[in-house]
């Protein structure tokens, strides 16, 4: 696997390797991201992997500075899951000057994480757009389980008219149901057998739904009041349309159910598409 972190050094590297597929990460990667990596093969000739926390998308009291950051484990999980270069850019590499040009997305990037971590999609589709521009691929895998940020990168693309294939990798979770990502190992021992209460929860909302209840708002508040009782500190447990985030409008449309909560200091999200 090669390793660069100049983006002249990246171009060219690049020429003349075919389709290339792109997965994006901040690093520390699980089961989760290497999923993304065989999903990208399977679309390409080339697969790109970056590894960049990029601070544009963290509030001022988030975890930029604690966010964990295991850069020769990372690569030795990409060369065994078969990628061929990985971007890694220090901030001098990607914003060798301040960053005053900024994607801002519509009113999505307001609701749901948006209302709780505000700029925070405009870092990420920021971002986003650098890096495409910078590895200029023909597709690009992001995970499910970050299902607005992969709805704002979608709905980017097309409106720019990027030609790019955003491709949606499905949710890796552990055998108790909790969905694999980087934050969950800020979980104490205590807080990691209580996290699946989340998943649980939601599943119970799908169930409902399935079932044929039709009033979103109870099931939402529902298992608000059970995770408050658990101790959990919820910031949405929310039913949505699929198509785009918007409350259910009683059409039989596609729903996604989703969830953003802290347990203890830890900040959990996760979704299920009903």
């Amino acid at each position: 696997m090669q390793i660069h972190s100049s983006i002249a050094d990246l171009r060219s590297a690049l020429k003349g390797r075919g389709r290339v597929v792109f997965v994006p990460t901040m690093g520390n990667l699980h089961a989760g991201h290497i999923s993304l990596m065989t999903q990208a093969r399977a679309h390409g000739d080339t697969v790109v992997a970056s590894i960049f926390v990029n601070r544009l998308q963290f509030g001022p009291n988030e975890d930029f500075d604690k966010y964990p950051r295991t850069f020769q484990a990372d690569c030795d999980k990409l060369a065994a899951a078969g990628v061929d270069v990985l971007f890694a850019p220090t901030e001098a590499d990607l914003y060798p000057e301040p960053q005053e040009y900024v994607v801002e997305p519509p009113a999505i990037q307001n609701i749901l994480d948006g209302e709780f971590r505000p700029g925070h999609f405009r870092g990420v589709a920021t971002v986003v757009l650098k890096l495409f521009n910078i590895v200029q691929p023909q597709a690009a895998v992001f995970g499910k389980k970050d299902y607005q940020q992969l709805m704002v990168i979608r709905n980017m693309t097309r409106q720019l008219a990027l030609p790019i294939t955003i491709i949606g990798g499905e949710t890796v979770r552990a055998d108790d149901g909790l969905a694999l990502s980087s934050r969950n190992g800020y979980l104490s021992t205590a807080e990691r057998a209580e996290a699946p209460r989340l998943y649980r929860l939601l599943n119970d909302i799908r169930d409902a739904i399935r079932s044929g209840e039709s009033d979103t708002v109870k099931l939402e508040n529902k298992a608000v009041s059970e995770l408050a009782a658990a101790g959990w500190k919820t910031d949405y447990v929310a039913v949505r349309q699929q198509s785009d985030l918007s409350t259910p409008n009683g059409v039989n449309t596609p729903l996604v159910v989703l969830a953003a909560s802290r347990l203890g200091n830890t900040r959990l999200i996760d979704n299920l598409e009903v």
